[in-house]
């Protein structure tokens, strides 16, 4: 099954794999993906909610804060309490945010990690100026054939579509 719909992805982005430098089709596939998985989120999560939940779990900190260094132990069982209501509004708004955008994007990001796998799985899509002794233990762990200096198709994904993401929840003023 999976088989076809790579045959697919080959056929759309076949002329963009033969022609580009790898770093450009795993950056545009990487930001492309990023503001995808964004943008899920932000339709799926209430915003003004987690914005106002995140307001609240500050002053309740202060609350604490201030409990504790008076010494109020009566003060401290009340914002100890208000904390834990506050974690049962935080677990009830995760639940939202984190399963119904992932029932959508956890598909699509093994499809397209298994489709870039087979095009870039030993390639150097990045390589660095100094070795960086994390990537010299994990090629090392996973036996690749990437020296330490290099990044592969993944971890140059991975840094792609986090920064994307990140401008794009600064840019849509996410919480």
């Amino acid at each position: 099954m999976l088989e076809g719909i790579y045959l697919a992805l080959d056929e759309l982005f076949g002329p963009l794999l033969r022609s580009a430098h790898p770093m450009w089709v795993v950056t545009v596939s990487g930001a492309i993906l990023g503001a995808f998985f964004v943008f899920l989120n932000y339709i799926f999560v209430d915003q003004e909610k987690m914005k106002k939940l995140q307001k609240m779990a500050k002053e309740i900190q202060e609350e604490f804060k201030k409990a504790r260094e008076s010494g109020d132990e009566k003060k401290l069982r009340k914002v100890q309490q208000k904390q834990l209501e506050l974690l049962k509004l935080q677990n009830e708004l995760m639940k939202d945010a984190f399963f119904k955008p992932m029932l959508i994007s956890w598909p699509l990001m093994i499809i397209f990690w298994g489709w870039l796998r087979r095009w870039y799985m030993e390639v150097a899509i990045v390589k660095y100026p100094f070795n960086f002794f994390l990537f010299d233990i994990f090629h090392k762990m996973y036996h690749s054939a990437l020296k330490p200096d290099e990044l592969g198709y993944f971890g140059w994904y991975f840094l792609t579509s986090y920064v994307v993401g990140s401008v794009l929840r600064k840019i849509l003023d996410m919480a």
